[in-house]
């Protein structure tokens, strides 16, 4: 039986076309207790549809924000990428908009508050929203951060501006494709907001994504793969003008959006919009070429490390996040070829990897064991990573990086 198309998630336009499935996957997040591992696991499918109208890429399939985001195994914090890329922009923001005690920055998806406890220590007043439990309550008690355990949608932010609580600057950071109702999301950004305040907005950028075939980043937490083109048009629909645009290293390159209740575009705007269209931003085909290296990669992967388990390598991998998930699960890759996972968290350590079952060890677990080589599943963050691992490559460890082609590092 077929299942029925959904409409776009920004536009409502139907139907829409699917470019790239990678079959059904456990949620990426969804870590196991060892009591856990023989019960059967929930599993989704994760297809990707183009929408012809708006250029919105996203999955056709949503799983409720409430399994997937009330505790979370995501701590920014475990991150220094991270936290530099978050002080770095709270400086910035701070001497271009003299922020000062009388002001206000909230963030939607703030985690354990490692942006705004770089205004806190600034004397400015801010406000986190995480729906996150477990997360939003050490953003409280550890950090200080005032902090809602909320999702950021436009009757929370109608809530928020009736009791006085309007944003000087409004933070979202890799949270807006997390959400399913994309236009309330928007809408509550804008009702939020203070007439002369502005929006600062990161989402991975879907060029980006195409040119490194970071097809991992396709997860079901990610319902939404983000062109200018298609966020000009939603930010518009809702009264907000994107003034300014950056495109930023993070997370195999992302689009950070400035966006206010009136302005008009800047000239990266119009500049980026132009050379959107240039690489066919509105057609499938990018698209469709994109799901023809996917499939060469996960050829090219698998071939690489079976050729090494037949030599008689060890292999092991490092990072137990939410890409390494799809990609484990997708190119079935396991126990069978890996010995474990090694993760900075200690909230994931003793844990096991979703639909793949590889136990999850701290990265001391690296020397210990020393396996010959390490699958990279944190590529993002490749150079952070192999400075804290400099022992281990000292000592003749090797990692394969995955994506944009497999190779040995």
């Amino acid at each position: 039986m077929t299942r029925p198309q959904p409409d776009c998630r920004s536009c409502g336009a139907t139907p829409l076309q699917v470019v790239l499935s990678l079959g059904r996957t456990p949620l990426a997040n969804a870590l196991r207790d060892e009591s856990e591992l023989g019960r059967p696991e929930p599993t989704y499918p994760l297809d990707l549809g183009f929408c012809r109208r708006c250029s919105l890429l996203q999955l056709l399939e949503s799983v409720p924000p409430e399994d997937l985001f009330r505790e979370y195994c995501y701590f920014s914090s475990y991150s220094d990428t991270m936290l530099a890329h978050a002080a770095d922009l709270a400086s910035r923001m701070l001497r271009d908009h003299r922020l000062g005690p009388d002001s206000l920055v909230i963030e939607a998806a703030s985690n354990d508050g490692y942006l705004l406890r770089n205004y806190k220590s600034a004397g400015v007043r801010v406000l986190g929203v995480e729906p996150a439990r477990n997360v939003a309550r050490l953003a409280r008690e550890e950090h200080g951060i005032p902090t809602r355990e909320e999702f950021f949608t436009a009757d929370f932010a109608r809530r928020l501006a009736a009791e006085g609580q309007r944003a000087d600057v409004f933070h979202a950071h890799n949270v807006l494709a997390h959400v399913p109702d994309l236009n309330g999301f928007v809408e509550g950004i804008r009702d939020v907001l203070k007439p002369d305040g502005v929006a600062v907005v990161e989402v991975p950028h879907v060029k980006d994504m195409l040119d490194g075939c970071e097809f991992d980043t396709i997860y079901h937490e990610h319902l939404c793969y983000f062109s200018l083109t298609a966020l000009d048009g939603c930010f518009r629909r809702h009264g907000l003008t994107i003034t300014d645009v950056e495109r930023v290293p993070i997370h195999g390159g992302s689009l950070r959006l400035f966006a206010s209740p009136g302005g008009d575009p800047g000239p990266r705007v119009g500049s980026l919009l132009a050379e959107e269209d240039g690489w066919g931003v509105r057609t499938e085909s990018p698209y469709r070429a994109f799901a023809d290296r996917v499939e060469e990669i996960k050829a090219k992967l698998c071939d690489l490390l079976s050729r090494l388990k037949s030599d008689g390598k060890r292999i092991a991998a490092y990072g137990a996040s939410a890409k390494g998930s799809t990609l484990l699960n997708y190119c079935g890759i396991g126990r069978e070829t890996l010995d474990f996972v090694a993760d900075r968290s200690p909230v994931k350590q003793g844990r096991y990897t979703p639909g793949t079952g590889l136990r999850v060890c701290p990265p001391q677990t690296m020397l210990d064991a020393m396996p010959d080589y390490t699958l990279l599943l944190t590529w993002n963050f490749a150079d952070e990573i192999l400075r804290q691992q400099a022992e281990y490559r000292r000592r003749g460890g090797r990692f394969v990086v995955p994506v944009p082609t497999p190779r040995v590092a």
